[in-house]
């Protein structure tokens, strides 16, 4: 088996990261304003509280988690699983970026938004990228 196809590490990473996704998706939508005001990433600095958007965003959050977890069990799936979970990772980055450096969030969300957003995102390509390579062709 090469590596990268079903290798335990493989799998418990994407597992713990798909349902880390899924924890986060249903503090989401089962509680907008608790998830908005205890999230430690100044979320309200984003503007005020839309339990609608936020339950939205839970939504990809939760589409997301289920990629991870699919990439996790099936490994002839990894690549395009991992691919919509990081289309998903780097569209949330890019549009922290954009609103980062246009001002609209202060300069302090460069380091808020590094590990929950920026982080995230390059594991995500970094993994999908590993995947892809150790994929069989």
């Amino acid at each position: 088996m090469r590596a990268g196809e079903g290798s335990a590490a493989w799998t418990i990473g994407l597992a713990l990261a798909g349902l880390a996704n899924l924890a986060n998706a249903a503090w989401m939508l089962l509680d907008p304003a608790g998830w908005y005001v205890t999230l430690p990433a100044a979320v309200p600095d984003t503007g005020p509280l839309n339990p609608h958007f936020v339950r939205d965003l839970g939504g990809a959050f939760a589409a997301t988690g289920v990629a991870l977890l699919w990439a996790a069990a099936r490994p002839r799936l990894r690549v395009p699983m991992l691919a919509i979970a990081g289309l998903f990772y780097v569209v949330h980055a890019l549009i922290h970026l954009a609103d980062t450096l246009a001002g609209r969030l202060p300069a302090s969300h460069w380091w808020i938004d590094a590990p929950g957003v920026y982080v995230p995102a390059l594991v995500v390509v970094a993994v999908t990228l590993a995947a892809l390579r150790a994929a069989p062709r």
